[in-house]
């Protein structure tokens, strides 16, 4: 039988125009198509946290001016992130399995996941999204719009908004089925649309679930063998950027609680990536394991050669 993996694609995989996306997803094809020739069962997160804020910057600015532009509300701008996102990464997987001779299809679900209402993350709102701004631009974008703004990892000044929790895929099923037939999927896009249960079904809401915890859910409800979260490092470090910076080849679930403890995790950058680890490999099979690795050293960490493994 293959091993299912979810291959989460962290923001270096893609790009800040859609211009330079489309040159990028290119780079990204190759490793995950190299993966499927070995024959893995593939499905692909990513995030879309430039992405969804160009769109949102966009469509606002343009329903303030003369033209009759309607004002988007932000759960329709991150389905509109999943499609040009999706459709960039299967025109290049599909474009890379032709040219191995895979007779494969890649597809992109659209994607919904039902977070809870009453998520504590709707009073305070932590995940940045769009363009970075100086201190002072920020400070007036606030004033303006209403917007909260928090420094992010020292590159510069982001809005923050509403990050729940996953709570259901939606669309699952179809996931299920289109992995089954031995094609890749491209799902939870950006985390996937939040959406909300009411009396009369489900409604989006102004939000974005982290993509690492989506991918870890999927990962989870698909009951993947493996979770492959891909980002700028080739390796988890303790003491990152200091003298006595250590780069980790492996960590247990004891070193996962430990190190979280101890703070060595930046919030917006490497502590989530490490917490989706440890839900998928606390909540699944027995030998199931997560790898947080560079794009390029994908395959190399599935083969054990390099990245950083999370296990029981």
């Amino acid at each position: 039988m293959s091993k299912r993996i979810v291959i989460a694609l962290g923001g270096n995989a893609l790009g800040n125009s859609p211009e330079e996306q489309l040159e990028l997803v290119k780079n990204t094809a190759k490793p995950i198509v190299d993966l499927v020739k070995e024959g893995y069962e593939i499905m692909i997160g990513h995030g879309n946290g430039p992405q969804v804020g160009m769109i949102n910057l966009a469509m606002e600015y343009a329903s303030q001016g003369d033209i009759n532009t309607p004002y988007m509300p932000f759960p329709e701008c991150g389905a509109m992130s999943q499609g040009y996102i999706g459709y960039h990464l299967q025109q290049a997987i599909g474009n890379e399995l032709k040219k191995q001779g895979i007779d494969k299809t890649c597809a992109t679900v659209v994607t919904q996941v039902v977070v809870d209402k009453n998520d504590n993350a709707f009073k305070d709102p932590t995940k940045p999204i769009g363009s970075f701004y100086s201190k002072e631009e920020s400070e007036a974008i606030a004033k303006e719009k209403g917007y909260t703004f928090v420094e992010d990892a020292g590159r510069g000044y982001r809005r923050v908004i509403a990050s729940p929790k996953p709570v259901e895929i939606v669309e699952s099923n179809v996931i299920e089925k289109i992995v089954e037939e031995g094609n890749i999927v491209i799902t939870v896009g950006g985390g996937g649309i939040p959406v909300i249960e009411t009396e009369n079904g489900l409604e989006g809401v102004p939000a974005v679930i982290d993509k690492d915890s989506s991918s870890a859910k999927l990962a989870m409800d698909l009951e993947a063998d493996i979770l492959v979260i891909l980002t700028a490092v080739e390796k988890v470090a303790i003491n990152f950027n200091k003298p006595n910076q250590e780069e980790l080849s492996s960590m247990t679930l004891e070193d996962v609680e430990k190190y979280i403890k101890e703070e060595h995790f930046a919030k917006g950058s490497m502590l989530p990536k490490v917490e989706a680890c440890r839900n998928f490999v606390q909540n699944s099979k027995k030998d199931a394991v997560a790898i947080i690795t560079s794009l390029e050293k994908a395959a190399e960490a599935i083969s054990g050669e390099t990245g950083t493994v999370i296990k029981k």
